[in-house]
C-alpha cells in the first residue's frame, strides 16, 4: 500500500464519516418534527438538526471536491441555507404565536 492510496482511504473513510452524520442528524430532526408536541418544538428540532446536518454532508462532500471553487460554491450554499432557515423558522413561530397558537406546557 502506496502512501498516496492510503490518503485516499483516509478521505474516503473522513467522508463516509461526516455524511453519515449528517444523515443521522437529519433522521434526527425528522423523529422530532414527528414526535414533539407542538409547532414550536418541531421547528427548534427541525432547524438545528437539519442545519447541523447539512454542515456535516457538505463538509464530507467538500473533502471530495474537484476544486476550490467547488468548495467555496458549497459553503456558500450551506451559507445561505442556515440563515434562511433561521428566519423562516422565526417567521413561522411569530405567524403561530400570532395566530393564538400556545406552546404545550409540561403537566
Amino acid at each position: 500500500m502506496t502512501a498516496a492510496s492510503t490518503g485516499a482511504m483516509l478521505l474516503n473513510l473522513v467522508t463516509v464519516l461526516l455524511v453519515s452524520g449528517g444523515a443521522f442528524f437529519f433522521a434526527a430532526g425528522t423523529a422530532g418534527l414527528l414526535r414533539f408536541p407542538d409547532v414550536y418544538c418541531r421547528l427548534h428540532a427541525v432547524a438545528k438538526a437539519d442545519n447541523l446536518g447539512l454542515g456535516l454532508v457538505v463538509a464530507g462532500v467538500a473533502i471530495q471536491a474537484g476544486s476550490w471553487t467547488a468548495r467555496l460554491q458549497l459553503v456558500l450554499t450551506w451559507l445561505l441555507v442556515l440563515a434562511s432557515a433561521s428566519v423562516v423558522c422565526h417567521l413561522l413561530a411569530r405567524s403561530s404565536l400570532r395566530q393564538g397558537v400556545r406552546p404545550v406546557e409540561e403537566p
